[in-house]
């Protein structure tokens, strides 16, 4: 029996599943085990299941009319309050199920959007996810409403007025028009504010929801985040300081999980939110080594990185939970399709050293090892290379102070804007060595070693 997993929001509805699975699909153990926590999480109490395995769908109500009876009778049975498909319906398939199951039909999409409003606690994050439930509504008014013959008459306007189907359409694309342009103003500030931290490492978490994101931003940083066993638990961006042994400081990032089929007007509507992801020096993809279904969620990962542009960026993948592997067959077998994956456990630590150092080697190939002239008087600048960089000596001169530094190259903006000389720059950890001295230092490419949702290894 599964265990449900509900938002405190809402008092239970009864809920039956269904889902329609194509015939060419790769056979599942459990077919609707997502959209069963997907629904538990939204506070449902999931009383039926339904599966029907077919070549294609049917235009006017998604499955076959004997399953559509079937349904009905479910329905029946079980005195549910709705449906829920664990596919993405259009306006009349859902028009047309409610008409034959005379209760309640919502898609995939909705659910999500539902448990999203739920769990949004931030101004940003309710926002982002009223315009995406504006954008999916739009094309649905004529479902939602059932006095759209009304005429609005009175003093000042007689005449056959404006039918309520018109008016909600305007104000609703209205309200989405002044959703975008506040969003834009949040993302513009996000982005300011992210791009003022004088060059500090931000490594951010990404991966699948429910993987242990949260829990293992907690294990590195006790930030005494939520980290709840459902999905979705993280909504909005936690930044957290994590120092690392033989680094430094840098600054860890978690937001909100990916999921198959994710709605793409929720990925555009969070753009703001995922800011951190896509100006990160380092992602670390995190997967539920446990899961039957980790390599799936991990391509799922990656095709939601490439929408939001992100799928160059340099990433290290963890296979997190491996505490709740029963068998070592399990975990090699993903370890044989992503062998510079790193194995750990958020719960017990295990591999979280190895994780760290590992960060620490990924962020270190891109520091540059330079000497620099500053002056006496420039106190900015010297707070700038002892917060960011490792002085490995100090001279002091008449005019100033001589520093041999490592640094790392997303700092090195100041050092080329404020320092007297760059006299010498030294080779770079990964042997690319600037042909310049006393001028600007190219960066030098950081060398990644992402799984690939292919399953190669790049």
């Amino acid at each position: 029996m599964r265990e449900p997993n509900r938002l405190e929001s809402v008092a239970s509805e009864k809920s039956i599943l269904a889902r329609l699975v194509f015939s060419d699909a790769p056979d599942e153990e459990d077919p609707l085990e997502e959209i069963y926590r997907l629904a538990t999480t939204a506070g449902t109490e999931v009383v039926e299941e339904l599966v029907q395995k077919r070549s294609h769908p049917d235009k006017t109500t998604l499955l076959g009319k004997g399953k559509v009876a079937e349904l009905k009778e479910m329905v029946e049975q079980t005195s549910a309050d709705l449906v829920i498909f664990d596919n993405d319906l259009t306006p009349a398939q859902t028009r047309n199920l409610e008409q034959a199951l005379d209760v309640k039909v919502i898609d995939r999409t909705a659910l999500i959007l539902d448990i999203f409003a739920a769990g949004a606690r931030t101004h940003e994050a309710r926002l982002a996810v009223e315009l995406a439930q504006l954008e999916y509504s739009l094309p649905r008014l004529k479902r939602m409403w059932t006095h759209l013959s009304r005429q609005k008459m009175g003093v000042g306007a007689r005449g056959p007025g404006e039918k309520q189907l018109e008016t909600d359409r305007r104000l609703a694309l209205k309200r989405i028009h002044d959703l975008k342009l506040e969003l834009t103003k949040v993302e513009s500030r996000r982005e300011r504010q992210v791009a003022s931290r004088d060059g500090i490492a931000t490594v951010s978490l990404v991966g699948y929801t429910n993987a242990g994101k949260s829990t293992l931003m907690n294990a590195l940083t006790d930030a005494g985040v939520e980290a709840a066993d459902r999905l979705f638990a993280t909504l909005d961006t936690r930044t957290r300081r994590w120092e690392l042994k033989g680094y430094g400081m840098v600054l860890l990032s978690d937001t909100v999980g990916f999921i198959r089929d994710l709605p793409h007007s929720l990925v555009a509507s969070f753009k703001s939110t995922l800011e951190e992801t896509r100006q990160a020096e380092l992602l670390l993809h995190i997967a539920d080594a446990s899961s039957p279904a980790v390599f799936d969620q991990i391509a799922a990962v990656y095709k939601v990185l490439r929408e939001i542009g992100v799928e160059e960026k340099d990433t290290l993948l963890v296979l997190n939970k491996i505490d709740a592997i029963k068998s070592p067959a399990v975990l090699n077998q993903v370890l044989d399709r992503y062998p510079h994956a790193i194995p750990v456990s958020a719960i017990s630590g295990k591999g979280l050293e190895i994780l760290a150092e590992a960060v620490g080697r990924a962020l270190g190939e891109n520091f540059l090892d330079l000497e620099v002239d500053v002056a006496a008087a420039d106190g900015k600048l010297l707070a700038h290379l002892a917060s960011q960089g490792e002085i490995l000596s100090r001279t002091y001169t008449d005019s100033g102070v001589t520093l041999h530094l490592r640094i790392p190259a997303a700092a090195y903006g100041m050092v080329r804007e404020r320092a007297l000389a760059i006299r010498k720059v030294l080779p770079s950890p990964l042997g690319v060595e600037p042909q310049i001295e006393n001028g600007p230092v190219a960066e030098p490419h950081v060398l990644a070693d992402p799984a690939d949702p292919t399953g190669e290894v790049a």
